[in-house]
């Protein structure tokens, strides 16, 4: 915690009561003749045409789910499509006051919020602009469709590029925005600055405020707004991703230009319904969503609910908000309130609702109730605008024959490239800084007394006799780890960190110590303990152009960040068609000591899920490659740290860990001590105590052993250790995972199929018990020891002359663990 901020017993411990200020409902009372002055008639017309457009989007979209044609143009489509019929309004008011400099994020019913946001774009940019845009997005592939035959305005082609290009994408089809990749649910265009919507219910909550991070911490214009819907509220990643939105630092410990709230409107879409729950009163107890400002800062959030079935009363609130955006005074909550007239989706009735209710909002609808202002006011005439539903209708089944058209649209081809989308999983560039800007430090690195401090430790654990240094003296894992991040720090501008006790600790386990003195506030910070806001932000924070490292404290915390490490950082870059990229490096922390939430191996979690990169370094010299290669790429990484390896030395490169700047490819295993008998192949901290077992093998039954550090798990180069069996016939596998479901089993799998011709025996796992994890004191009946490793081999690879087992590694001894689930 900062020391700065002193807390005053005799302040806090005085009697008083908290006081609440006034939240606004629906305050906005202005007819179409008082904003003439504010809005001309096409300004007014323009507003109408984009809630129409959304309207008949939507409407044909549930006409081909629900009777297979639209206009008479038939098409099956098995995907999904969550409507916003009845949201218009409440869509194309958020979106007009805004720039391509502002980004919004949605949710999986955010067709509405992309084509509100994109007509808005469109109507701000030049030609010129537009032209360029369509152009260049994946060499001009979406814009040739429609550009074919085209004889109107720019204008005109770029509104019939982004409803095509929304639908294509809809459809899968390879000219969509995100190549079809995305589909219905993560549609989105970052030109018009329409950024992920996602699947996952509230799944944008926390992302969106690491939106709005990066545009603070970078000084980037524009601000961020994070379309929810009312029943997010009740979803972690949302109130996680508040908290964050909230924290006090913001305005008290950042200095500068840098003090003050973060440039972001939480925009609850509120339609009143989740799913089938009505989120007014059957599922939430809020009643009116906005009161939930009051309970995050002193500021309220400046929480306000708006009529979002009167779009100018939604464009009034924005203008107003932006003010506050502006003034450095956010973040600001708005509840919107709407109402949808379709289900959840097009399969669902809607039984839950009565069809009075229903009745009574469309009849109340905010097309026609805009209309007939708009003709009231004399701004347009009924024919006018009819005329715009008659083009829009055009419009769209226009835009729906081209999509659907397999020679025009095409589905990727996976015949042809069996490996497309695989080769999209990954960005795998290499970039030094993701700006060209100079760093904010607060003093040259070489004056940094950690830096200084280092300059004079052993940089190999061993002096000239084989005697090791002292503690002290010796540089370890945690120093490699440290002397990456530092200099990326130098090097890249954007690079950030923050985690629980980053700051003022040096971290939880020493690894940022002098960080804090060479680094601003707003490049390294603590968050709150929240560990789905710190990767959900990161993730945004990434997916905006920066780079960042997020810590994850314990292994074990992985849970509480489930989504985010899951679902969100590793599928937004395929997911994108590789338009974004994800330079996020995840350090966490596996742990001992602490018993059965605190000292879990994931590792085989995170190797499971595509997407990701994972690598577990356990010498100081892979620490520091590793971290550096890291780094350097724009790909998600899972970085392994073991608690238990902190302070050890290099023991491997004789040379000592270079002070200099050097990479190690990922993927790599290496061989830390090689024999001709038998393989030993290691994930993590096991590597240290099949050494042991190999001296012991060594000295004491004349078998050598070659061990192997697997350093990576995905990617995995297995060459090495196919080499390495092709010399010895035999191989254990070995790490602190519980064995059942680990990445040791995949890795046993995996080299049966590709030495079987070279093996003299099946691969044998040495795993951790599939226990929880027990006290320090009982470690060593969990943990897989030397021993261990020379019982297995003993009982399952090759008897050892003289050998008595203490552990039972029998094939009985296997079936029965197993029948137990133990």
């Amino acid at each position: 915690m900062p020391k700065v901020q002193y807390i005053n017993p005799d302040e806090v411990r005085k009697p008083g009561q908290i006081e609440f200020k006034p939240i606004p409902v629906n305050q906005y009372n202005k007819t179409i003749e008082d904003e003439k002055e504010n809005f001309s008639n096409n300004d007014l017309i323009r507003i109408f045409h984009d809630m129409v457009v959304i309207r008949e989007f939507e409407t044909m979209l549930n006409l081909i789910k629900t009777r297979g044609e639209y206009n008479e143009v038939p098409y099956n489509h098995p995907g999904p499509a969550h409507l916003s019929i009845g949201q218009e309004a409440a869509a194309v008011g958020m979106a007009y006051t805004l720039g391509v400099e502002d980004f919004i994020f949605g949710s999986h019913r955010s067709h509405g919020e992309i084509l509100a946001k994109g007509l808005s774009a469109i109507s701000k940019l030049s030609d010129e602009q537009l032209e360029k845009i369509m152009d260049s997005h994946f060499d001009g592939i979406t814009a040739a469709p429609v550009k074919a035959g085209h004889t109107g305005t720019t204008k005109e082609l770029a509104i019939k590029f982004l409803i095509y290009g929304t639908l294509a994408e809809v459809f899968a089809r390879e000219t969509g925005f995100n190549r079809g990749l995305g589909g219905s649910m993560h549609a989105f265009f970052t030109p018009f600055g329409v950024y992920p919507n996602n699947a996952i219910v509230g799944g944008s909550g926390d992302i969106s405020v690491g939106a709005a991070l990066y545009k603070k911490v970078n000084r980037k214009p524009g601000i961020v707004v994070a379309n929810i819907g009312d029943a997010s509220m009740a979803c972690g990643p949302v109130w996680e991703g508040l908290t964050f939105a909230t924290m006090d630092q913001f305005n008290e410990l950042w200095e500068g230009d840098m003090k003050g709230g973060l440039p972001l409107i939480i925009n609850i879409m509120n339609n009143q319904y989740g799913m089938g729950g009505q989120t007014c009163g059957e599922t939430m107890g809020y009643n009116i969503a906005a009161r939930i400002g009051a309970g995050l800062n002193d500021d309220q959030m400046h929480a306000e609910r708006v009529d979002g079935y009167n779009p100018l009363a939604v464009i009034d609130a924005y203008k107003r908000k932006k003010k506050i955006l502006e003034e450095k005074r956010g973040p600001v909550l708005l509840d919107v309130l709407t109402y949808r007239y379709s289900g959840h989706s097009p399969s669902d009735a809607s039984s839950y609702r009565s069809k009075e209710e229903v009745e009574a909002w469309e009849a109340q609808d905010s097309i026609i109730w805009f209309g007939k202002e708009l003709v009231k006011a004399g701004v347009a005439t009924e024919e006018q605008l009819e005329a715009i539903k008659t083009s829009t209708t055009e419009l769209i089944t226009y835009a729906l024959k081209l999509a659907i058209d397999d020679e025009v649209s095409p589905i990727m081809n996976m015949k042809k490239h069996p490996n497309l989308i695989g080769e999209m999983m990954f960005s795998n560039q290499s970039v030094d800084k993701m700006e060209d800007r100079p760093v904010e430090v607060n003093h040259p690195m070489e004056e940094n007394p950690r830096v200084q401090q280092l300059a004079k430790k052993e940089r190999f654990m061993f002096d000239a006799n084989g005697k090791a240094h002292s503690k002290i003296k010796t540089y370890g894992l945690r120093d490699g780890i440290f002397e990456a991040i530092v200099d990326r720090f130098y090097k890249d501008p954007t690079l950030i960190a923050y985690g629980e006790e980053n700051r003022d600790w040096g971290g939880a386990f020493a690894v940022y110590r002098g960080l804090t003195e060479a680094l601003p506030y707003h490049r390294l910070f603590n968050s709150p303990i929240s560990e789905a806001s710190i990767v959900g932000t990161a993730i945004g924070y990434a997916m905006c152009g920066g780079r960042v490292i997020p810590e994850i404290m314990y292994c074990d915390f992985l849970g509480r960040a489930g989504d985010e490490v899951f679902n969100q950082l590793p599928k937004w870059q395929a997911m994108s068609g590789n338009v974004l990229k994800m330079p996020v490096v995840i350090r966490v922390s596996v742990g001992s000591k602490y018993g059965a939430q605190h000292s879990q191996d994931w590792t085989a979690l995170a190797a499971h899920i595509p997407g990701l990169k994972v690598v577990f370094p356990v010498t100081p010299y892979d620490a520091k490659g590793l971290m550096n290669t890291a780094l350097q790429g724009t790909d998600p990484v899972i970085f392994f740290e073991s608690q238990r390896l902190y302070d050890i030395g290099e023991q491997f490169h004789k040379e000592g860990v270079p002070a200099e700047y050097y990479e190690l490819p990922l993927g790599e295993p290496d061989i830390k001590k090689e024999g001709s008998d038998l393989t030993i192949l290691t994930i993590g901290a096991t590597l240290y105590r099949a050494l042991d077992a190999a001296k012991t093998l060594e000295e004491k039954y004349g078998v050598s052993a070659e061990v192997i550090d697997a350093r990576s798990l995905v990617p995995f180069n297995y060459e090495p250790v196919i080499e390495s069996i092709k010399k010895t016939g035999r191989i254990v596998i070995s790490g602190d995972a519980s064995a059942r479901g680990s990445f040791l089993r995949d890795l046993a799998s995996n080299i049966t199929e590709l030495t079987f011709d070279y093996l003299d025996a099946p691969p044998v796992v040495v795993g951790s018990r599939n226990w929880i994890t027990p006290a320090h004191e009982l470690e060593d009946y969990f943990f897989p020891q030397p021993e261990w490793i020379i019982d297995a081999i003993h009982e399952r690879i090759v008897p050892l002359k003289g050998h008595v087992c203490e552990n039972d590694f029998t094939e009985a001894e296997q079936l029965d663990r197993n029948a137990r689930g133990i």
